[in-house]
């Protein structure tokens, strides 16, 4: 059963990608949403790091890195739900599903597919911001909690986005994946440190599940990791979560016919 089920995650991967490859305006939203926020941020933003209280030891372009590293991350998992979707409309979905012998690995395909994909975002973006003059002061084994962390969120921003588009099968679901991923991005300490924001946005900041993965990202990328442990910790809960999600959509797909 399980050699099934990596059997049909490797031919969904392989189409997802080679399709990306063939169609670059599947692939291309996902690398300029991020290249065009960190432009913003990072370029006319640069004075916030003059702000009292700012406690982040590196340079704001690499305070900022890290929120675009994980809006990647959690936008190509977004954009792979757009193409479930759109694999369902055109019937390639469930005429799979008909001849999958392990139909659990298709949940699983799509998972590999936008992670391979991100690594590939996320290497441009990490490319970029090095051109621009960021410094990351951590080690090697800081870079790769950076990625593992990151990567991470793309597997949950995947399978809650997958999670959608299994229940209504239709590219019409793109609002209701795309808004909830963008609130609880944008309701993190996004262009302040945690401890600079006041009133609702801080109590909302402080229980968003992203927080601490921000900062843990952001200590890892100034050489001094803070908050590592419970970071992966929700990362893992929310993959876990969103997958249970997935395959239950799966399922409904499957009920549908």
């Amino acid at each position: 059963m399980l050699r099934d089920t990596f059997a049909v995650a490797r031919g969904v991967a392989w189409r997802q990608l080679h399709n990306a490859v063939l169609n670059p305006a599947v692939f291309f939203p996902s690398l300029a949403f991020p290249l065009l926020n960190f432009a913003a941020f990072a370029g006319g933003l640069a004075r916030v790091r003059e702000v009292p209280g700012f406690d982040f030891a590196g340079s704001y372009t690499a305070f900022t890195y890290v929120f675009i590293l994980l809006q990647s991350a959690a936008f190509s998992g977004v954009f792979s739900g757009f193409g479930v979707a759109r694999d369902f409309e055109t019937g390639f979905t469930r005429r799979l599903m008909l001849i999958a012998p392990n139909r659990s690995g298709l949940v699983l395909g799509y998972a590999l597919a936008s992670a391979t994909r991100w690594l590939i975002t996320g290497s441009i973006v990490t490319a970029v911001a090095f051109a621009v003059g960021m410094r990351i002061d951590g080690n090697g084994v800081d870079l790769f909690g950076l990625y593992t962390l990151a990567l991470l969120v793309n597997f949950a921003g995947t399978l809650w986005s997958t999670g959608v588009a299994m229940r209504v099968r239709s590219q019409q679901a793109g609002p209701l994946m795309q808004m909830p991923v963008f609130l609880v991005l944008f309701f993190a300490p996004v262009y302040v440190p945690l401890a600079l924001l006041k009133g609702w946005i801080h109590a909302v900041a402080t229980v968003n599940p992203l927080t601490p993965l921000l900062e843990a990202e952001r200590g890892f990328v100034s050489g001094a990791p803070a908050h590592v442990a419970v970071a992966y910790a929700v990362g893992a809960a929310l993959v876990a979560a969103f997958g249970l999600w997935a395959i239950r959509g799966l399922r409904k797909a499957e009920a549908a016919g």
